[in-house]
């Protein structure tokens, strides 16, 4: 028996819904992951994700795995057993940074913050005097603030700068070059408004020269990986595995959907979204959690009224608009909600029928 797929508004912290072009892609013929054809591919997808991370890197490809595999590729490439690993802490994420670079063998100094505020990149400065890596979040997708990585990239000193831009790419500037970036990655299925699978991915050739000469992951080796996306000494491709051909074709797709529009574009319209609905919430009389002046316009928090129940409301929402939204995370799960107008969903219409369904379910639920 064949399922019906219910037709959601993904507004919450990602997925979102994809660009329609992002998803006909999906369906172009079939090819092998050596064929010149799809290598031409690969290499036009590489070349648009250079643009979107403002990064002349010549090892910037999507790495075969969710954001998740960005962040553990990220680590298990620059960390080894006793190295030190600065990591800011503002957010789920930045936590997660730490459980993935200790599982490296990594000495981790946590640099704590409060949910909801950006990094202090003095403190960041201040908590070691030798760290060989130093890492922040830019866009925390689990409390809605932003942070300043140029700032990071100011003092690092020696260490090599991490960057997780899995909210902020496609979405809002990102230069990972001028920010002082080491290595980055991302996820898909937000701002670039593709499906969820691949993690778009760049390391500079300092980070690549210091890397760690046999990672204890080899399906995110990136010296392997270096011999497929860029060619090995000599020039043809190496086989290491076979590459999600249709996701790379879609993600193609959205990037050049993306520059079609214009990046600068792009930027203008996310952020009006965001100004739009966070102006929409405060004239209900919510609450935004994250600081002001530090808020995610792709990406917004906002406290659950009080007496409210958070799972009813995203229930009816659900049930009544096919609307989600997010709950927060960790001692928040249950009082603050993560709404997400990114991609395609940036734009007035997704910010009106998100105010007037939200304004209904508190009402109702």
């Amino acid at each position: 028996m064949t399922q019906i797929v219910p037709v959601r508004h993904l507004f919450g912290p990602g997925p979102c819904n994809p660009y329609p072009e992002a998803t006909a892609a999906l369906g172009l013929p079939l090819l092998g992951h050596l064929d010149p054809a799809f290598i031409a591919r690969m290499d036009h997808t590489c070349a648009g994700l250079r643009t979107l991370w403002g990064t002349a890197n010549a090892r910037t490809l999507p790495l075969s795995g969710t954001g998740s595999a960005g962040m553990e590729a990220s680590f298990v490439n620059t960390v080894k057993a006793g190295d030190v690993a600065v990591i800011a802490v503002n957010g789920l994420f930045g936590e997660r940074m730490c459980e993935v670079a200790s599982r490296a063998g990594a000495e981790v100094v946590r640099v704590d913050h409060e949910y909801g505020t950006p990094v202090d990149a003095q403190r960041v400065a201040e908590a070691h005097p030798n760290p060989t890596v130093i890492a922040a979040v830019h866009a925390e997708t689990s409390t809605g603030v932003i942070s300043d990585i140029a700032a990071l990239g100011a003092i690092k000193g020696d260490a090599l700068l991490i960057m997780d831009a899995v909210t902020s790419i496609g979405g809002m500037p990102v230069l990972a070059d001028e920010w002082g970036v080491d290595v980055a990655y991302a996820g898909t299925q937000k701002c670039i408004g593709v499906a969820p699978g691949l993690s778009p991915f760049t390391i500079s050739d300092r980070a690549f020269e210091r890397r760690v000469q046999k990672p204890q992951s080899w399906y995110l080796d990136l010296g392997l990986l270096g011999g497929y996306a860029t060619g090995a000494q000599g020039g043809g491709r190496t086989y290491h595995h076979t590459a999600p051909v249709a996701m790379v074709a879609s993600l193609e797709a959205g990037i050049d959907r993306i520059l079609a529009e214009g990046l600068d574009n792009v930027t203008t319209r996310h952020q009006a979204a965001g100004k739009a609905l966070q102006d929409g919430l405060e004239e209900m009389g919510l609450t935004l959690f994250a600081a002001e002046g530090h808020r995610l316009p792709q990406l917004t928090t906002v406290y659950v009224p009080e007496g409210v129940d958070s799972s009813k409301v995203r229930n009816y929402l659900l049930e009544r608009f096919n609307i989600e939204i997010g709950g927060g995370v960790g001692k928040y799960a249950g009082t603050v909600w993560r709404i997400g107008m990114m991609g395609p969903n940036a734009n007035p219409a997704s910010v009106a029928l998100l105010l007037t369904a939200l304004k209904e379910a508190i009402a109702k639920a």
